[in-house]
C-alpha cells in the first residue's frame, strides 16, 4: 500500500525553521508532494519545496531534514527533495496557525 500523502505532510511538519520556529508545512514552503507506488508496495516520494528567501541560511538544513523525516516512514523507499524558487514564496502561503505564531495579522 502506498504511503498516504497526509502521512508525508505529517512527517514534514517535524521540520522546524530554526529562525522562525514554525514548521515548514505551516510556513507554506511545501509546494508539491508526489507519491509513486513501487511493485514492492513501498513508495518513492518527491517533494518540491521552497525557502522564504533565496539566501536562506537554513536551506541545506531544511532540505536535509525533510528528506530524513520522510525517509523514516516505513512505507517509503526513496525520497527526493527538490528546491524550487518559482513561484517565489510569500507570507500568503502560511497557514493561520503560522501567522498567529509569528504575530502576523
Amino acid at each position: 500500500m502506498p504511503v498516504a500523502e497526509e502521512k508525508v505532510y505529517e512527517a514534514l511538519k517535524q521540520v522546524i525553521d530554526p529562525e522562525l520556529f514554525v514548521n515548514i508545512v505551516d510556513l507554506g514552503l511545501i509546494y508539491e508532494v508526489k507519491i509513486d507506488e513501487k511493485d514492492d508496495g513501498k513508495s518513492d516520494v518527491q517533494v518540491e519545496m521552497t525557502m522564504t528567501s533565496p539566501a536562506c541560511p537554513a536551506g541545506p538544513q531544511l532540505l536535509g531534514q525533510s528528506k530524513e523525516f520522510v525517509g523514516k516512514l516505513e512505507e517509503v523507499s526513496e525520497v527526493d527533495v527538490k528546491l524550487v524558487m518559482d513561484p517565489p514564496w510569500t507570507p500568503d502561503r502560511m497557514t493561520e496557525d503560522a501567522k498567529d505564531q509569528l504575530g502576523i495579522f
